[in-house]
């Protein structure tokens, strides 16, 4: 069976999802009644199959990166090899890190970062970040911007930390009180473990740079089931379920753990890079039930993306609409952004220049980053603001052609093509829950 070598980016929703079904398909048409007649039965908190999930992730709180990478490597059983699946985050608190040269002290994750200060200090330094990045009023702000969903990585130190782990704790308090707020306020919270031991893909948005021993070393798989045995336990109970709506796991042994505690949760598979299509049939009824599709999608990881033009960005972002109108799973867009360039600061890594004016990965110059690299989107000329929400736009229209969408991030220290917060302030992000505001209405002709 495939599944027993899939091991990819998987997340479980405590809900139901919509599916987008081929109108001349009778078989997914069945599924959808279903699903439907389930979530009647089972009275979840909200409704996947007809409300659109809008969401934002919470980047840059309870896990520390210093950079974001374009992917992780992870062994995808369809591909038969490895791939690369999007997760981002980081570069979203430079001024972590800036302190620290890492040439002489070595800081370059939240690992070394740990194991430089010692306990007491990084207790101090964390717990002080902890408190202030997210507090009430940021979800405030969100539930009243129309948002429904918030995304909050984690890692898996801060549930059950292995012997020697330089790693601090306390983390658990805060997404207790985040959840609380949320539960509050009527969002809908999906709990992200985005580190496992001995770090799954080599990158500082798992804790740990530059090592890769997860799948290799005896224990740490397992280890990390028994972490997603614990957060089902404590955020998928029954005072919950209307607040907690997933929990995103490392890999498909999480399929089996979950359905051994709950038989109708939602699992979701990450994309590898791949066409949504190419995941049609696979993972499907009757051996798989409930799975769900995460697709990742950004434009600026190559040189080759940075150098389109604005049509051409605009173009593949409604491609990707019509790529998800032809898929056989549940389909949610985890993970986008604003971004024409890669000129946040640290996005590429410590020290390494941007593609966009041609100094990392052997393109040509584009244009200047400016205040792209650390600054806000009031800042930017009204040119650049335009295009942004242009852009914006077409990918709200495109990913509402599924299930709906989870921007990355929240807020950042200077990142305007990221900073969600900025931009819906700045009237660059639309309103999220008015499909009518739009200044490039009908862009992608769907």
């Amino acid at each position: 069976m495939r599944l027993t070598t899939l091991i990819t980016s998987l997340v479980v929703w405590c809900g139901v999802f919509a599916s987008t079904v081929l109108a001349e398909d009778i078989q997914y048409i069945s599924v959808d009644f279903r699903q439907e007649k389930f979530v009647r039965n089972n009275q979840l908190a909200f409704n996947y199959n007809h409300d659109k999930v809008r969401g934002v992730n919470l980047g840059g709180w309870l896990v520390l990166e210093r950079k974001s990478p374009a992917s992780v490597t992870l062994w995808y059983g369809k591909l038969g090899s490895y791939a690369d699946i999007s997760i981002l985050a980081a570069w979203i608190t430079p001024s972590f890190f800036d302190p620290f040269d890492i040439a002489t002290t070595g800081v370059r994750d939240e690992y070394t970062l740990s194991r430089y200060l010692g306990y007491d200090e990084t207790v101090r330094l964390l717990t002080s970040h902890w408190e202030t990045w997210i507090t009430f009023s940021d979800l405030y702000q969100i539930k009243q911007w129309g948002l429904n969903h918030i995304r909050i990585p984690i890692g898996y130190w801060a549930v059950a930390p292995l012997p020697g782990d330089p790693y601090v704790q306390g983390q658990l308090q805060y997404l207790d009180r985040a959840v609380q707020w949320a539960k509050q306020l009527g969002l809908k919270v999906w709990v992200d473990l985005h580190g496992a031991p001995g770090s799954q893909n080599g990158f500082d948005n798992s804790g740990q740079k530059d090592k890769l021993e997860w799948q290799s070393v005896p224990g740490y798989v397992e280890h990390t089931l028994l972490v997603v045995e614990e957060l089902a336990y404590r955020y998928g109970r029954s005072e919950l379920q209307d607040t907690v709506a997933g929990i995103e796991v490392l890999n498909e042994h999480g399929y089996a753990r979950i359905r051994q505690s709950n038989p109708n949760t939602v699992v979701v598979i990450g994309d590898a890079f791949q066409s949504p299509q190419y995941w049609n049939g696979f993972m499907t009824r009757p051996a798989y039930h409930h799975v769900l599709l995460d697709f990742h999608h950004y434009q600026v990881f190559t040189p080759g993306q940075v150098a389109m033009s604005e049509e051409q960005h605009i173009g593949q972002a409604c491609a990707a609409g019509g790529d998800i109108r032809g898929v056989d799973k549940w389909t949610v867009v985890g993970e986008w952004s604003g971004a024409f360039t890669d000129c946040a600061k640290w996005l590429n890594g410590y020290g390494t220049g941007s593609r966009y004016q041609g100094e990392n990965g052997g393109g040509g110059w584009v244009g200047e980053c400016g205040l792209k690299t650390s600054g806000r989107v009031e800042q930017l000329r009204a040119y650049e603001r335009d295009r942004i929400r242009r852009m914006i736009e077409a990918q709200l229209d495109a990913y509402e052609q599924g299930t709906g969408w989870i921007f990355w991030t929240w807020k950042t220290q200077g990142a305007p093509e990221w900073d969600m917060k900025n931009l819906l302030e700045q009237g660059v992000f639309p309103r999220p829950d008015d499909p009518a505001d739009r200044m490039w209405p009908g862009q992608c002709a769907f």
